[in-house]
């Protein structure tokens, strides 16, 4: 009887005793994949400063009129190819000519007027000399013969002023170029009083643009004359273009509370594919690297929780920093097992350096997210093959805002590290400031830019 039991009490026990280790290994299987990695790679980039900006003609002339009146023809069109002197439109000129008209009378009757006052003045002088008059009846009339002639000189000013605006009636092409505007229909009155209306916008030539972009303070200081620039056009979005940096101009414009500066980009159109006012996605290249070991950016922004990092030994975070290693050390004693406090001590460093303060392993803060890092000193997490979480400091150089140059002497291509989580198994891990337990979006701000040279 009691062996009978104790078969039945095995047959129960040992399934349960089975499933329970297969549910163990399977949850050690799930947290094990808890972990989202990426490969380190070898490869190039460019680091770039982003900004748009408008397409416009280098040189463009606004064509108006200096005289008032109704537009009585025009002669020219959108688009329209024109040369320096042509005829683009006409003002009626009646009234112009009407003031052509009284110029001349009124030249005539003072060009009279003085004639008589000479006659008067050659009598007054011939008595004055026989000292039949007195001075003063002479000095009266040579005063009426030099007003005279004085009033017959601005009569002639007052019509060269009139025939000169019946001459700007006709309004004629100043360059060389393309109609860019028509801004007036026939029978439309322009009045030029204070400031001349614009008729016309002439581009001088559309096979040379250049780019207007605005460019924010923070990223100006890289942005140099001659460098090299890529851009995109909406219209042609599967096509790219490219320029040079031309000028960064000194003045400055503040809008809702951001400061920019205009940064003048010159562009080559042979086939004449851009257009003046198309918005352009400028990219100005501001560093590159060429076969460097490459690593998404969300790898240096990644932050173990604090159960993590109590997985990671002093020995698998950088080699230089022997403080560590030594403080470790004397800690264990011969056992090799750490204290708490020590155990504590050592978590904290790590904490600090992962806050990018300063205090943590080689003196130096971590890696920090976003486009202004505080040091080109990163920490990257992998697991080793023992399954447990590992830590390596790294130099950080030129990044595209996506991927990131990194140099140290324990790096290898094709080694995994760890990018981020993927289930609450590892929750708290965070792969930037905030305590998210995801994986940071790479379109986020670029890391940590190019420091100086040399590997850990």
């Amino acid at each position: 009887m009691n062996k009978k039991l104790r078969v039945i009490a095995t047959a129960v026990v040992l399934p349960v005793v089975v499933m329970g280790a297969w549910f163990y290994h399977r949850a050690d299987a799930h947290e094990a994949s808890s972990y989202r990695f990426a490969a380190v790679e070898r490869g190039s980039l460019k680091a770039t400063v982003s900004a748009t900006g408008a397409l416009s003609a280098v040189r463009t002339v606004q064509v108006g009129t200096q005289v008032s009146g109704q537009v009585s023809a025009i002669y020219v069109d959108f688009n329209d190819k024109v040369k320096k002197g042509e005829l683009l439109a006409r003002i009626d000129p009646t009234l112009q000519q009407q003031a052509v008209q009284d110029a001349q009378a009124s030249l005539a009757r003072v060009d009279a007027q003085n004639a008589q006052a000479k006659a008067e003045y050659d009598r007054e002088k011939s008595l004055f000399d026989q000292k039949i008059i007195t001075e003063s009846e002479f000095q009266t009339a040579l005063t009426n013969y030099t007003v005279g002639q004085a009033n017959v000189r601005s009569a002639q000013i007052a019509l060269d002023k009139a025939r000169q605006n019946l001459s700007y009636t006709n309004i004629y092409s100043p360059i060389d170029g393309v109609i860019v505007e028509r801004d007036v229909d026939v029978g439309q009155t322009v009045a030029a009083s204070l400031s001349a209306p614009q008729l016309f916008l002439i581009a001088n030539d559309l096979s040379q643009m250049q780019i207007l972009a605005s460019v924010d303070e923070s990223d100006i200081g890289q942005v140099k004359e001659g460098q090299p620039v890529s851009f995109s056009v909406q219209s042609y979005a599967n096509e790219t273009f490219s320029g040079a940096v031309k000028q960064v101009r000194l003045q400055s414009k503040t809008t809702d509370n951001v400061v920019n500066y205009t940064v003048v980009v010159g562009v080559e159109n042979p086939s004449g594919k851009l257009l003046p006012g198309m918005t352009a996605t400028v990219a100005f290249t501001t560093g590159g690297a060429d076969n460097v070991m490459l690593l998404p950016n969300a790898a240096l922004r990644f932050r173990p929780t604090p159960e993590m990092l109590a997985q990671i030994k002093p020995d698998s975070t950088a080699r230089g920093d022997s403080t560590a290693r030594r403080r470790w050390r004397d800690s264990t004693g011969a056992s090799g097992a750490p204290s708490d406090s020590a155990r504590a001590a050592f978590i904290a460093r790590m904490r600090s350096a992962n806050s990018g303060q300063g205090g943590g392993f080689g003196g130096q803060g971590g890696a920090t997210g976003g486009a202004r890092p505080r040091s080109n000193v990163a920490t990257l997490y992998y697991v080793d093959s023992t399954g447990k979480l590992g830590a390596m400091r790294v130099r950080t150089g030129v990044s595209d805002g996506q991927k990131t140059e990194v140099q140290s002497q324990r790096l290898k291509e094709g080694m995994q590290v760890i990018i981020g989580v993927t289930n609450g198994a590892a929750a708290g891990a965070t792969t930037s400031n905030s305590r998210s337990t995801t994986t940071t979006n790479p379109l986020s701000p670029q890391g940590p830019r190019r420091g100086p040279g040399g590997g850990f």
